[in-house]
């Protein structure tokens, strides 16, 4: 019994032995390697730079109070559509104590100034009338008169100036209502009602109002990396994607390259503008977000095959042309190629081969895909 246990474990091991030996033999023939086909196809392939940007009104005006006081009523908000000429706010003018006081004294001085030349241009008259005087000294007494009329008309009208800011004569000209100097949309109201402003000076900017912007002409402002922006030219075509809004791209035309670089991040960058074409159904809305896209350089029309495919040998490149396939067996021959725009993806092919022509592309491996991390 001893003895075929003995023999039955040493059939065993024998067996496990040369398994082992099998499995690390099989494990070391080389695999055949199976390869994807690409296929010589005709298309366009473009060449583009991307610029990082916002988009923005073409100017946004500042609307400044021409004179100093309180905000006694803000009539807009920020989103609203005005019109040139719309009252945005009214301003309540603060009289300075000096200058009321001087406006006071100049209406008491005019008003003893007419009772005077009043009573003397009444004399003057009663003598004509008698054909005392002669008309000469008759007209110079009236003009007296009306002078010293008209000096206490101003004098109140400019005290109605110093306490309220308006007179009658000036009403519909009055510069306490702040007016919008253009037709476009409030952006921005940065004051209430009750906030004191200072008028636009020689000395002082002024207090903001409001500001306002024509949201019709919209233009890109971005940024282009040194080493693309001799490549790039005043009216050149650009598209515009905004990041708000998805699926869409809008025409744009370069207008504008800065003649300076500022340095961002250790890279000089050269600010460029575009004028942007919205359309009226599009609600773009100041500081959305964007990316022009720039086309360098382009072609039409043309055999391409995937970047991938070449392979590069010093200042030639050459690919692997398919022969035949034959129980998953593959043959390929070595071609060389003269290849011209690449975008990345796909590159250009000027030489070397036709459409429809297979090539070998990327090794098949039985490794499974890793899914996308989230």
């Amino acid at each position: 019994m001893k003895k075929v246990l003995k023999i039955a474990l040493f059939v065993i091991l024998g067996l496990i032995v040369v398994g082992t030996f099998f499995f690390l033999w099989q494990k070391s023939q080389p695999k055949e390697k199976i390869y994807e086909i690409a296929t010589v196809e005709e298309g366009n392939v473009e060449n583009t730079s991307v610029a990082t940007g916002k988009v923005s009104p073409r100017d946004e005006i500042l609307i400044k109070p021409q004179i100093s006081g309180i905000i006694s009523e803000v009539l807009k908000e920020a989103g609203d559509y005005v019109k040139q000429g719309d009252i945005i706010a009214t301003v309540k003018v603060i009289p300075e104590v000096a200058q009321l006081n001087s406006a006071e004294s100049r209406v008491n001085v005019a008003q003893i100034n007419l009772t005077q030349i009043k009573a003397e241009y009444d004399r003057q008259k009663d003598l004509f009338a008698k054909k005392v005087i002669a008309k000469e000294e008759m007209d110079k007494s009236e003009a007296d008169y009306k002078k010293a009329i008209e000096e206490l008309e101003n004098s109140k009208d400019n005290l109605d100036i110093v306490k309220t800011g308006i007179s009658k004569k000036t009403a519909q000209y009055s510069n306490t209502q702040i007016r919008s100097t253009i037709t476009g949309m409030i952006l921005d109201v940065p004051i209430k009602a009750g906030n004191s402003v200072i008028q636009a000076n020689t000395f002082n900017d002024g207090t903001t109002i409001a500001t306002v912007a024509d949201m019709n002409d919209m233009i890109f402002i971005g940024k282009i990396d040194e080493t693309e922006v001799g490549r790039v030219h005043v009216g050149m075509p650009i598209k515009l994607s905004v990041g708000a809004i998805d699926g869409q791209k809008f025409d744009a035309t370069l207008e504008y390259i800065s003649p300076k670089g500022v340095e961002e991040n250790g890279a000089i960058l050269f600010e460029i503008k575009a004028a942007a074409r919205i359309p009226d159904t599009v609600v773009i809305r100041a500081g959305y977000s964007s990316n022009a896209e720039i086309v360098l350089s382009k072609v039409e029309k043309v055999l391409t095959i995937p970047e991938s495919t070449i392979t590069f040998s010093n200042d030639s490149s050459f690919v692997y042309l398919l022969k035949d396939s034959v129980d998953h067996k593959q043959n390929f021959d070595k071609k060389y190629i003269k290849i011209g725009l690449s975008d990345g993806i796909k590159v250009e092919v000027k030489d070397g081969l036709k459409k429809g022509d297979k090539i070998r592309g990327n090794e098949i491996t039985d490794k499974p895909k890793e899914s996308p991390k989230k």
